[in-house]
């Protein structure tokens, strides 16, 4: 059957209305409001911590602990040579990544790896290379320029 004007439906719980929890037995959820009977859960201001297992060892208590998170660590955005040349541009410096879609942020740190090959000479700036990657962009005849290292003369 073709869906028309004349025959389109809400989908199911569309037009359900939200819970109306304590108004009364009228409301299909008397007494004692969907909180059952006496017990903690019942009682006003009562919550629980997150993961409260009522009084057994919580998971994460259960679990051992292992490695650590080292708060100095730095993270790269990491693009390939495919991706450059895809790109087809001469010229890439800092604030052109996020322009061409390479990096989803303009103050990202960039690495650039060493995979696929480059047909071009394209200078980059960026401010980490890794060896393969410094090595063919120099042999296509561009330029690799790490950001922060400028040598003043």
């Amino acid at each position: 059957m073709a869906k028309n004007l004349s025959n389109l439906r809400a989908p199911k719980k569309a037009n359900t209305g939200r819970k109306r929890v304590g108004r009364g037995m009228g409301s299909g959820m008397g007494k004692t409001s969907t909180r059952g009977h006496k017990g903690q859960g019942s009682r006003s201001g009562s919550s629980l911590m997150r993961g409260f297992e009522g009084g057994q060892m919580p998971l994460h208590r259960r679990l051992p602990k292992r490695g650590f998170t080292n708060i100095f660590r730095v993270e790269y955005t990491v693009i390939n040579l495919t991706r450059i040349e895809a790109v087809g541009v001469s010229e890439i410096t800092l604030d052109d990544y996020k322009k061409l879609g390479l990096a989803s942020s303009k103050k990202a740190l960039i690495k650039i790896l060493g995979n696929g090959d480059l047909t071009t000479a394209v200078t980059i700036t960026a401010h980490k290379f890794s060896k393969t990657a410094a090595e063919k962009i120099e042999k296509a005849g561009g330029k690799a320029i790490v950001a922060g290292a400028e040598v003043t003369k």
